[in-house]
């Protein structure tokens, strides 16, 4: 039998999906899970994006530009502006996905064996996106006690080698919820401007910034304009996350060229989904008040009751809808596992991701898991309970 490629060895299973099967085993044993562990929230799509898909009047359902619809990329130029970024429509590639923006990156503007700085914990598939970009992820480590601040500039600057193309940061931040600065964001400008790199931005969660905190995209850094790429997405701003509608936005001629013969390659992204995100820019900001409104209000309700169980440390999240949590457990990847293996608090659990998964460092988060607040609060209030009763009885469990 022929051998798979070392490629194919090297992807790391998704620390999110890792434990479908265990979940899957324990609502067959009629054990109700609370997923935790992933970001689908349960907001329902917005109705415009929804009608436009099920009123659409053609006859061939045709191969679109492989940049994307005209109409929809002239569309989210009003979008951007709207949110204080100036962009043309032939400045961006619509893709399969911020994923698939993201590949198209690192694929466009790094070579086999080239290095991008990243503050770890970082969103854990881009771990599985450098392998088959054949690029080196180099973690610079951020702590739970600073809430996940970004790291020093020195540190950075510890961390580039004649190798280094690239930083990638996620603003605001999946998994950990931090949400940079523009004092942060400028920081790392002068860097990438002083060392020659591209910056790379995963602005997904720019709708979601609490307590009067203001998202900055990177598109805004003066001087930087031709080391910006933006990766952006319709999945969290309009809960259309199985849409798989994203973009790749930089004024640099040279990446938005050559991704656009990748995007040539893959011949289009989805007709359907790329109809409703359209639509969906025309979503009324009722509905944007109302969705960050809830947000807020779980993201509130759940901090403060977490906090309250005994080991527990749970920082405030300042923008997305994810924190990273500490608990007093031995090994976050055995404890998930145990509370679907062998955990019910009156037949129900939680799903959560283990927080080794977002680290590149061996043997850090061990301690930590990511928890998602997508979960109305009644459900959330539930979850926090089997979390409270689990820990009790966890055989792991580091306090007595």
């Amino acid at each position: 039998m022929p051998h798979i490629s070392v490629k194919g060895e090297k992807i790391p299973p998704s620390p999110i999906r890792k434990l479908v099967p265990f979940a899957e085993d324990a609502k067959k044993r009629g054990i109700k899970v609370y997923h935790l562990n992933i970001g689908q929230p349960d907001i329902p799509t917005p109705d415009i994006a929804l009608e436009a898909v099920k009123n659409i009047d053609v006859k061939t359902v045709e191969y679109s530009h492989s940049a994307g619809i005209e109409s929809y990329r002239r569309k989210l130029v009003e979008y951007y502006s709207s949110v204080g970024i100036d962009v043309d429509y032939d400045q961006m590639i619509i893709t399969n996905g911020g994923s698939e923006a993201l590949l198209m990156a690192m694929n466009v503007c790094m070579d086999a064996g080239d290095e991008v700085l990243v503050s770890e914990p970082f969103y854990a598939n881009y771990n599985g996106f450098t392998v088959p970009s054949d690029i080196v992820i180099r973690p610079i480590t951020s702590t739970i006690d600073s809430n996940f601040a970004l790291p020093s500039i020195e540190d950075f600057e510890r961390h580039i080698t004649p190798r280094t193309k690239a930083i990638l940061i996620c603003n605001p931040n999946n998994p950990t919820g931090y949400l940079y600065s523009k004092q942060e964001l400028e920081q790392l400008r002068d860097i990438i401007l002083r060392y020659d790199l591209f910056l790379f931005s995963d602005e997904v969660y720019k709708e979601f910034c609490y307590d009067g905190e203001q998202y900055h995209s990177v598109l805004n850094l003066e001087g930087a304009e031709d080391n910006v790429v933006m990766i952006d997405s319709v999945s969290k701003r309009y809960s259309m996350c199985g849409a798989r509608i994203g973009a790749i936005i930089s004024r640099n001629k040279e990446v938005i060229s050559s991704a656009l013969k990748v995007a040539q390659a893959r011949l289009c992204p989805p007709y359907f989904s790329q109809i409703a995100a359209e639509a969906a820019i025309s979503t009324p900001k009722s509905y944007f008040e109302s969705v960050y409104n809830e947000y807020l209000k779980r993201r509130n309700f759940f901090v403060e009751n977490l906090n309250k169980i005994e080991g527990v440390y749970c920082p405030t999240p300042k923008g997305a809808f994810y924190t990273m949590v500490k608990l007093p457990i031995d090994d976050c990847d055995r404890f998930a596992r145990w509370l679907l293996d062998e955990f019910e608090y009156e037949k129900q659990t939680v799903m959560v991701a283990p927080a080794t998964g977002f680290y590149a460092t061996k043997c850090l988060g061990l301690d930590e898991v990511r928890l998602a607040y997508v979960l109305n609060i009644e459900d959330l209030g539930k979850a926090i309970k089997c979390i409270e009763e689990a820990l009790k009885v966890y055989p792991g469990r580091t306090i007595k």
